[in-house]
Formats: C-alpha cells, structure tokens, sequence
C-alpha cells in the first residue's frame, strides 16, 4: 500500500502541474494574438520605408558621405540585446545569450580585450547572465510589458548621436525575428552603421520621382525616422516570439504531463489489482488452514 501513496501523491502533483501548464498555454495564445496582430501591422509600414529609402537612394550617389552610412574600423561597439523577462520559453533566451557571446568573441575579439564592447541589455535574462562577462551600458525590462515607441525612440536617438559624434563605430542588435507561432529566428541586424543599400534597377525607372530640395536632404530626415521604426520592429518581432515560444513549451510540458498520467494511472492500476489480489490469497489461505 506504500506503493500506491507514493503512486496517488505523483499522480495529485502531476495534475497540479499540468493545470499550471495548461493555464500558462493559454495565457500565452492570447498574448501572441495581439503581439503578432502588431508585428503584421507594422511590417507594411517598414516595407514602404525601406522601399522609399532605396528609391531615395537610387537617385543619390554620395550616399558614403552622409554621416549614417559612414563605414569605418569599428573600435568601440555597441551590440543591443533583446531577450525576456521571464522564463518557460523553451531556448528563446539561451539561444539569444549563446549568440551574444559568440558575436562578441568572434567578431569583436579585439574591441571586447580591449574594453570597448557595452551592451544594451532589454529583457532581465540577458542582462542576468551577460553582465557577468561584459559591461552593461543600459538595462530596461519594461519596456517588455509596455512597449514605448517614445522611449524606444530616445534609445535610438541617442545610438544615432554617439555614431555620428564618433563615441561608437558600430552597433548591432541581437533578437528573435517572429515567424510564426512554432518558429523564432535568431537574428544578428546591423543596425549602424546604415548597410549598404543594393539598387533595383527595375525599381529605379519606374519610380522616377522630382525629389525637393534634395534627396540628399530628404535623407536625413528619413533615416532617423526608419532607425526609430527598426527598433520598435525588432521589440514587437522579440515579444511576439517569446509568447510563441512559451505556448509551444507549455504545449509540450502539457502533452507530456498526460503521458506521464497515463502511465501513472496504469501503473496505480496495476499494483491495486497487485494488492487486491494478494488479500484474497492470504484470506482464501487463512481460511482454509481453518477449516483444516
């Protein structure tokens, strides 16, 4: 009968489990909804910039010269890193923290030896295992539960500034690009300076613009502007892939808890029928040494 307490006791924290699980499944589908609801309406919006900044582009030759598209060695850099606050996603933060370190390791080798890598840390499990090894320039974990464009944007104003003052040569962002509900991308985006933009000549006759003053001009008006919308981009991209991601484990941890029940509750079958069986031997045993 120890046997099939200990089985009952399993079976109860199983079931327990299983409803937190289920719950947590739940809670997240409805969090994707509305992420990904947000993450669809502005791409469009970042395709149109994008496409109106190649137009742009097509008709400026000097793109090299402006301050953002400024390529050069990259001493001091800045790698912005987007993860959760929370946890039972399944590999969206490790694999996040394990390309960090990869990046920096490999790519900025020397910068990091030489203390001129920072990381912008949004999410507290990135900040809580990166900032043991490389300098923080900045952590924010709310703006996780309240996306801010405001505040996103002073973020990017603020990166835009220090390029162009010289205070850094480099930055990039790290994070999870939302495919869909099962699938998240880790995705290393350089943020500044500005790629390179690739003409489309089929693009370039058909959109024949007059553009005044200049496109020079009209340049850097925009690229803040797309720099802030990037940003904002790869926020909601991060956030709806950590709802994803954390449906799909509870999805699993679900599935497995009632196969884990199944079993159990085969097995308690098995050693009550065991159990009973063995009182009717002993009774059917006492009784007949009686009657003998």
């Amino acid at each position: 009968m120890g046997n099939l307490k200990e089985i009952r006791t399993r079976i109860s924290s199983i079931e327990s489990t299983q409803k937190i699980t289920s719950s947590m499944k739940l809670v997240s589908a409805a969090k994707l909804r509305r992420a990904q609801t947000a993450i669809q309406h502005l791409r469009p919006y970042s395709q149109k910039l994008s496409e109106i900044l190649n137009n742009l582009a097509d008709s400026n030759t000097e793109l090299d010269k402006m301050p953002l598209f400024e390529a050069r060695e990259p001493e001091n850099v800045i790698v912005v890193v987007i993860t959760s606050n929370k946890g039972l996603c399944g590999a969206f933060n490790s694999s996040i923290i394990k390309t960090t370190q990869h990046l920096i390791q490999e790519k900025y080798a020397a910068q990091n030896s030489a203390g001129h890598v920072q990381l912008i840390c949004i999410g507290k499990k990135g900040n809580d295992q990166l900032s043991k090894h490389f300098p923080v320039m900045l952590y924010n974990e709310k703006l996780l539960d309240n996306p801010d464009f405001t505040e996103l944007s002073a973020i990017s104003d603020d990166l835009v500034m220090r390029f162009i003052h010289h205070e850094v040569d480099k930055v990039d962002i790290v994070y999870n690009q939302f495919l869909n509900a099962a699938t998240q991308q880790v995705t290393v985006e350089e943020y500044l300076p500005v790629p390179p933009i690739k003409s489309d000549e089929e693009q370039k006759v058909n959109n024949d613009y007059i553009i005044e003053p200049s496109a020079e001009q009209l340049l850097q008006e925009l690229i803040p502007k797309i720099l802030r919308t990037q940003m904002y981009k790869t926020l909601s991209d991060s956030i709806a892939s950590e709802h994803g991601a954390r449906m799909t484990s509870m999805t699993k941890a679900t599935d497995n808890a009632t196969e884990i029940l199944r079993e159990l509750r085969l097995k308690y079958n098995n050693a009550r029928q065991t159990s009973i069986t063995n009182e009717l031997i002993e009774i059917v045993s006492g009784a007949n040494a009686l009657n003998g």
